[in-house]
């Protein structure tokens, strides 16, 4: 199967790897970032114990690697579809919405398998937070 199309973020992605040190192609990502959407994989409902105490409660898919806790995305379903090599189950999730919503010890693996994956450490999606919570604040006093 061919590779999905590159997407916006990619394409930042790529500019942020290449020249770390260039705040223009880091704020360029992480702004294409709190401001995309993201399909995040979900436990299928009645699958875990947990969904059974919680009722109709959406249970994102949390994978264990090396004794870290991921958070999986997605920013096509294509490339969620290829992952899981189903038709998986998701739900649709903003980046900002993410950003609002993790809590530590969580990371987060975008677009794994692709040649455009990243990992978000703890650090670095609070970081996220603050910037979603500083912009919020600004919007609401203007």
């Amino acid at each position: 199967m061919a590779a999905p199309p590159l997407t916006e973020l990619d394409k930042a992605l790529a500019a942020f790897f290449n020249d770390s040190d260039s705040e223009e192609h880091r704020a360029r990502f992480y702004e294409l970032f709190l401001n995309s959407s993201f399909f995040v994989p979900i436990v299928p409902a009645g699958d875990t114990a947990e969904d059974e105490q919680k009722g109709d409660g959406v249970v994102p898919l949390v994978v264990e690697a090396d004794n870290t806790d991921y958070l999986v995305l997605f920013d096509t379903l294509e490339r969620l579809q290829i992952w899981a090599d189903d038709d998986a189950p998701y739900v649709p999730v903003a980046g900002y919405v993410l950003a609002e919503q993790s809590t530590p010890p969580l990371h987060w693996a975008l677009n794994v398998g692709t040649d455009y994956s990243k990992t978000f450490l703890p650090d670095e999606i609070a970081w996220l937070a603050e910037v979603v919570r500083n912009s919020q604040k600004e919007e609401s006093s203007h």
